[in-house]
Order: C-alpha cells, then structure tokens, then sequence
C-alpha cells in the first residue's frame, strides 16, 4: 500500500504538463513527503464538464472508506468493481495526482539500522513528473486528529492500484500506484467511459521505473542515501 510519495515540480511545470487552465492552490511549496490525509494538489476537470478545461486544487489525501470498513479514510483503490467505488469512476470524479516519486517500506528491517528501509521509486534518478491515477469526493465529515478536527466539507482524493512490477515486487508484493505518463493516458483518464479507462489500471512497465533512493529518510529530498550506494 501506498502511504508516502513526493511532489517537488513547481507549479508551473505542473500546469505545463497537466495542461492546466485554472489554479487554486496558491503558493505551492515542495512537498518531499506526502503522507495520508496531508493537503496535496490534484488536477481535475473544471466544474462538471469533461470538454478538456482542466483546474488544479488542493484536496486532502483519503477517500471516505466502505461503510461497513474501518473508519479511516481509503488512500488506495484496488477493487474498481465495488459497488462503493463504482459511484466515482465516472469522468466527473476521475483526477490526476501529480506526483515525483512514491516510498514503500522494505519487507524487513536493515540489518545495520535494525529499522524498516524507506524505499523511493521514480521513473528515473531525475524524479520527472507523471500522475497517479486518482479519483476524488467531496467528504462532509472531520478530517485531521481527534484532538485538532478539522470540520467538512473536504475535497478527498485516493489513487488506483494494481499488482506490482518487477521493480516494486520484492519490496512490496501485493501492489503498486497505478501511474501514468502520457498525455494520451492523462485524457483517457480525465475523458473516456469507464469501458475503456479501466485498461489503464495496470503495472506501469519494468524498464520505466526505478528504486531511487533507500534509507531511514521519509522525504524524498538529496539528504536521502542514493540507491546506488547500497546497491549489492
């Protein structure tokens, strides 16, 4: 599962890539570390139209979970054919998150720090931009701690997954964000019918990513021990 990625591009790389009309994200810093329920920017159609305008917005990272699941908001969508996810599958609900590079945990602890390894993938040492492909809700309930709540209305978003490349596989088994890097794929994914959006939902291939970072460091940011220096 997916709980920690990175947007470092600025602003206006972003609005460049995601062909973006409008921004509402004001001043919009480096974001090295990402974790549930943070602000982050997301791109979306404007209003309700899919007629290719497009705005960049803050939205907080969870999804409202199944109402029979856990109460905690749902960072990773696996199970498209739920009916309870089914209700934001349309291109009305469908979002880009712009995003650098994603961490997973490493299965066991490193025999020098005795701690889990902080494992960073991005298409290459670089970290350009791609998307995850997210979907987005409005939530009218509390968000942030029980002690500091946050009152609603929240936009929310979450992001799909499927099973892992060859790349993510021995670190993490059971899945991997489903990401997109075209702007072929950034259009089918704000714009096509469910029928043909969903063939997106797939491993990105082997050869376009790579582990780019590993160590005790939960930001993706120089400070962080280069892959190829732990390299065996």
């Amino acid at each position: 599962m997916c709980n920690l990625y990175s947007i470092t591009t600025n602003q206006a790389a972003i609005a460049a890539l995601f062909r973006v009309m409008n921004q509402y994200v004001g001043n919009l810093p480096p974001m090295p570390g990402v974790f549930p329920d943070y602000p982050a920017p997301v791109v979306r159609n404007a209003g309700q139209n899919t007629d290719g305008a497009r705005e960049l917005i803050m939205m907080r990272w969870g999804m409202p979970p199944p109402p029979r699941g856990a109460s905690i908001p749902v960072t990773n969508i696996r199970n498209t054919s739920s009916p309870h996810w089914r209700t934001w599958l349309k291109p009305e609900h469908r979002c880009l998150v712009p995003a650098n590079s994603f961490a997973e945990y490493a299965p066991e602890p490193n025999p020098e720090t005795k701690k889990k390894d902080v494992v960073w993938f991005a298409r290459d040492q670089d970290r350009p931009l791609f998307a995850f492909a997210g979907i987005w809700a409005e939530f009218k309930g509390d968000r942030g701690t029980k002690s500091k709540p946050i009152p609603g209305p929240h936009l929310v978003y979450g992001f799909l997954t499927t099973a892992p490349n060859k790349i993510v596989e021995p670190i993490h088994d059971k899945a991997m964000p489903v990401i997109l890097t075209t702007q072929e794929e950034y259009d089918v994914w704000l714009r096509a019918p469910w029928d043909e959006a969903k063939a997106l939902q797939r491993p990105l291939p082997d050869e376009a990513l790579k582990v780019v970072a590993r160590g005790e460091a939960k930001e993706d940011q120089p400070a962080i021990s280069r892959a190829s220096s732990h390299a065996s």
